[in-house]
């Protein structure tokens, strides 16, 4: 193993279930109350703008503009804040042991101070049975050194799928966090529409309005405790249950619609990162030979610092 890789190899981490699930339970629902301001956006297919980033610190809003105020909300989980940077200025909020409803009403506070409307809606978005984020009085406790595990693994899988996606020429939102399911996302679009499916709800009718392949990662429920990748073409083509999905543990689960990548086979990899791009590759080789996607739409692969010090009249490596 190279000296690269071993270092690789440090930065990803296990992630075990009963220690990281309350802390993720909390932090999805925190990242809700800045996400929720990306829905006044303009609409991109399939929601692509409303991704938060995996910031140096947390997770992060794009710049939203909401009445007359242009801000960006940061969840910074290392510093266990919430920060609303605007034109008018900045405040934030401490994240502590709390509930919900506590929080939810420092943060409305926070944003009127600078002039930012409260969010649309309280509703816990994509969490069965929750209650609204404002009426939620469950105590949670704020663990730190859970906070930086999980957002270690966002920043690890986000660099892993960044890299996946550079090569890629068609339309393909920036990575990032899918504030409402909590999952990390890249997706890949060919620029064929698809009609939406009236028997879904409205988010769900134009979230799948177009041919796409993604690739993203999850962590473990409390039915499949282990985090995982996951990869899935839309529509599913016939054969895919019979391919081979790249690295090892990579495999077609029939029941869910998708491959599965598990977490535990990523770390265990001698290159984490190459392993997940491995994954994505042949998901997309997958939508190549089963479903007609454009094999030119992949150029080449290499680093471009490499391709800034290549002599002129040299072909970068790929």
């Amino acid at each position: 193993m190279t000296d690269s890789n071993a270092k690789a190899r440090e930065r990803w981490q296990p992630l075990p279930y009963d220690e990281l699930a309350p802390t993720v339970d909390y932090v999805r629902r925190l990242a809700q109350l800045g996400g929720k301001y990306t829905l006044d956006q303009p609409f991109e297919q399939s929601w692509g703008n409303i991704v938060l980033d995996v910031s140096p610190r947390g997770l992060s809003t794009p710049t939203l503009r909401v009445a007359d105020v242009t801000f960006r909300v940061h969840c910074n989980l290392l510093d266990a804040e919430i920060v609303l940077e605007s034109d008018r200025g900045v405040v934030s909020v401490p994240v502590r042991t709390q509930s919900m409803a506590d929080a939810y009403a420092e943060f409305v506070a926070a944003a009127a101070h600078l002039g930012i409307p409260a969010p649309g809606s309280a509703i816990a978005t994509e969490i069965p049975g929750a209650l609204h984020l404002d009426r939620d009085h469950e105590v949670r406790d704020w663990n730190p050194d859970a906070a930086r595990l999980l957002w270690s693994a966002f920043a690890d899988a986000s660099g892993a799928l960044e890299q996946w996606q550079a090569p890629y020429r068609g339309h393909r939102p920036r990575t990032g966090v899918m504030w409402g399911g909590f999952d990390l996302s890249a997706t890949r679009y060919r620029g064929a529409a698809l009609p939406p499916a009236s028997d879904r709800p409205v988010f769900l009718q134009w979230d799948a309005a177009e041919e796409v392949v993604a690739v993203g990662f999850a962590f473990g429920t409390a039915d499949s405790p282990d985090a995982a990748f996951f990869a899935y073409i839309v529509p599913q083509p016939d054969g895919v249950e019979n391919r081979s999905w790249g690295p090892r543990g990579a495999a077609w689960l029939a029941d869910a619609g998708l491959a599965s990548l598990p977490w535990s086979d990523v770390i265990s990899a001698d290159d984490p990162a190459q392993a997940v791009i491995e994954f994505g590759d042949a998901t997309y080789d997958a939508a190549v030979e089963l479903a007609g996607w454009p094999v030119d739409f992949i150029g080449p692969r290499f680093d471009g610092w490499y391709a800034s010090r290549t002599p002129p009249g040299q072909v970068p490596r790929a």
